[in-house]
């Protein structure tokens, strides 16, 4: 009995095993405790695993390809078609090993420790500042039902806060209540700070993070964490793809051969979708000062400002797509490619 193919659902402490053979005959169906998984796969001849790109995944896809088997991970959702029957651990791990074998199948990089590392700054400052924001628009709320009026803005908060705690027409019960909250808002601001720090001192040791960074519209926080999400751009065939994958193409529903196109599908990660965007909106800000002749301010000249900030943001995606993809290319504003010249 020689093992080929093992689907593995995750789970926090216990995982579902199903294997086939050869020729796609089940031969192994097992549920393996948490303790025992690295025991059970070191045994295992070398073998091609599938597993569901979630929570622990890339972790145990590190693991399982230092002990020499191939190991793909899958976005759920495409995993979802191929179960059968009701949905159980076993039918998961079932469909998940039919899934990796199919040859049209759509696979995510296995990230590094490194890029893993980054990517849990990013996350952990957005949720920073997600709070800071609440936090704000708390003070301001409580502030209104005495009838004190604070301009939108969080900075209007911390340079008119400290006056209002020392209004004496204000219950003291409040005004206590107010510096708490004020100290509260002055922490999530020196969180942010901190970490914002440390994601420019990796930024500054990573030569492709800087390069990316030379695109109009990406800054050191975008660019680290398109490098520590993309990882080996090589896995997109080309710039569209990657532009597809972070949801910055039409959503298509086309039926009879008429083709129909909505808004953008807005796949894949937000909070890249996010960055790209705003930096979009950051440089078209700034494009009545350049020559009317280039391609943006053609663009804003007959579309809305929303859509151009989501083409300039598609544009930037295929960009860094190239400068990944060719470790000598630099950005160039004025580059044409060949045909296009010719």
């Amino acid at each position: 009995m020689k093992i080929t193919t093992v689907g593995i659902d995750l789970a926090k402490n216990v995982f579902q095993i199903h294997g086939v053979d050869d020729h796609g005959k089940p031969v192994l169906r097992k549920k393996l405790d948490r303790s025992k998984m690295l025991e059970f796969f070191i045994k295992l001849q070398p073998c091609l695993i599938g597993m569901e790109a979630c929570g622990s995944a890339h972790y145990w896809a590190r693991k399982l390809v230092a002990m020499g088997h191939t190991v793909k991970l899958m976005a759920p959702q495409f995993v979802k078609p191929y179960v059968k029957t009701n949905k159980n651990d076993a039918a998961d791990a079932e469909a998940i090993c039919e899934a990796v074998t199919r040859p049209n199948m759509r696979f995510v990089p296995i990230k590094t420790d490194e890029q893993q590392a980054v990517l849990s700054l990013h996350r952990v400052r957005q949720s920073f500042v997600k709070v800071r924001t609440a936090q704000a628009n708390q003070i301001r709320g409580l502030l209104s039902e005495f009838g004190v009026i604070i301009p939108q803005g969080i900075t209007h908060i911390a340079m008119r806060l400290p006056g209002i705690i020392e209004n004496l027409d204000l219950p003291g019960s409040f005004r206590e209540l107010l510096q708490r909250l004020y100290d509260h808002l002055k922490e999530l601001d020196k969180q942010v700070d901190e970490l914002d720090t440390k994601i420019q001192q990796w930024h500054r040791e990573s030569p492709v993070s800087r390069k990316l960074a030379e695109i109009p519209g990406i800054g050191p926080i975008t660019a680290t964490a398109l490098v520590a999400s993309i990882g080996d751009a090589k896995s997109f065939k080309n710039g569209r793809q990657l532009a597809a994958w972070l949801g910055l193409v039409p959503k298509q529903h086309s039926s009879g051969g008429k083709s129909v196109l909505l808004g953008i599908s807005k796949r894949g990660d937000t909070y890249l979708r996010t960055l790209l965007i705003h930096g979009a909106r950051a440089v078209i800000r700034f494009a009545e000062n350049k020559p009317a002749t280039s391609w943006l301010n053609k663009l804003l000249d007959r579309r809305n400002k929303n859509i151009c900030a989501v083409a300039l943001a598609n544009k930037n995606a295929r960009i860094v797509w190239a400068l990944l993809t060719r470790d000598e290319q630099r950005f160039r504003a004025d580059y044409a490619p060949a045909a296009a010249g010719a």
